[in-house]
Order: structure tokens, then C-alpha cells, then sequence
């Protein structure tokens, strides 16, 4: 299903194209897996020390569509970003809480394909339910911290030199936004249709 279509001038700036962020299929799974590839061997943004193969990350988004959502950025027919939500915490308390990601392709940071991917993103997860977000950003990383400000998260901590990777200790910082839209009762997160 495609939920949002409209021009990303930076972005079409560099192919006259048009964006949009549609759910994730399972042959995208090789696309998402070569975006992440790069943020685990090459940089922090992600623990993770070894890129999982196509049929682990298809595995991962089927599990992430099956209880929250996947979603991918779409332009000029070639998958270039990608974004989803999953579980925050195991405990039952936190079950109408999410973590939330966004990968873009290399070069195609801060040219508003991560705001495209969560301005869909997060009413869905809305939708399905589910009422705080939270995303976790290891330092520094200005890009993400300015998406999630921009996307109306607030910081709420840092765990300080809390992961090791690349020879060097990191911080990862947290920020949180609510998407619910009254303070009721919760009902249960519901599943995809």
C-alpha cells in the first residue's frame, strides 16, 4: 500500500524524481539490508558489529510489519530509505510504547527522507494504538538528534559510554514523543490489517 506521494525537492533535485513511502515488500529486504550495511562496518549509529544478510533483514521487517510496521522510502523506483517500529521494552507495562528507526541511503541524509518515512510512520503507529515513541541516537550524530527535534521528539537521557565499537566508547542518546492524542485509557495495540 502506498501512503504517501509528494515531491522531496532536495531530493528530486538530483533526478527530477518523486518519492514515496510505501510499505515494505519482502524483495525489498535486499535494498534495506545494503543501506544498513554501511551505518554497521563503517560508523556507531548501530551496535550491530556484522550486516545481516537479505533473508535476515526480511525476517526482521516481516516480524516488525506483523506487530508495528516497515516502511520504505521509495525514489525513482529504487528503495533509498527506510524506517520502522518495533517493541521498546519486553516488560507488559510498556506495550503501547515503540522504538522507532530511520536509515537512509548514504548521501541522502538532512534532504528530508527521514521526515517523509516518519511522517507516516508515526500516525500508523498511532493507529495501530500505540502511544509514546521513543528513539535512541548514539553520539554525536546531528542528523538524527536534529530529525527526531524536528519531528517533535524531546530528549529524555543519555546513557553515557554505554557501547564499544570501533575502538572507542559511545553515548546513545534518548528521545521520546507522544503520539497519542488523549490521555485515555489505553486499549490493547492492535494488530496490521
Amino acid at each position: 500500500m502506498q501512503y504517501a506521494s509528494r515531491q522531496l525537492p532536495t531530493i528530486d533535485a538530483m533526478s527530477d524524481g518523486q518519492a514515496i513511502v510505501r510499505d515494505a515488500r519482502p524483495n525489498d529486504a535486499t535494498a534495506c539490508a545494503a543501506i544498513y550495511a554501511p551505518y554497521v562496518t563503517d560508523t556507531a549509529a548501530t551496535f550491530e558489529l556484522e550486516p545481516p544478510t537479505a533473508e535476515r533483514m526480511a525476517e526482521r521487517m516481516a516480524a516488525a510489519a506483523r506487530t508495528h510496521a516497515w516502511l520504505v522510502l521509495e525514489h525513482d523506483g529504487r528503495v533509498v530509505g527506510y524506517a520502522y517500529g518495533g517493541p521498546f521494552a519486553s516488560r507488559p507495562a510498556y506495550r503501547w510504547a515503540c522504538e522507532v528507526s530511520v536509515y537512509l541511503e548514504v548521501g541522502l541524509r538532512r534532504l528530508g527522507g527521514g521526515r517523509a518515512l516518519y511522517e507516516v510512520l508515526l500516525p500508523r503507529l498511532a493507529s495501530r494504538g500505540f502511544r509514546t515513541v521513543a528513539a535512541g541516537m548514539t553520539l554525536p550524530n546531528d542528523a538524527s538528534v536534529g530529525l527526531h527535534r524536528a519531528m517533535g521528539f524531546e530528549p529524555v537521557g543519555t546513557y553515557r559510554r554505554i557501547g564499544w565499537k570501533l575502538g572507542a566508547w559511545h553515548d546513545v542518546a534518548w528521545a521520546q514523543r507522544s503520539i497519542a492524542t488523549d490521555g485515555a485509557r489505553p486499549s490493547q495495540p492492535s494488530e496490521p490489517s
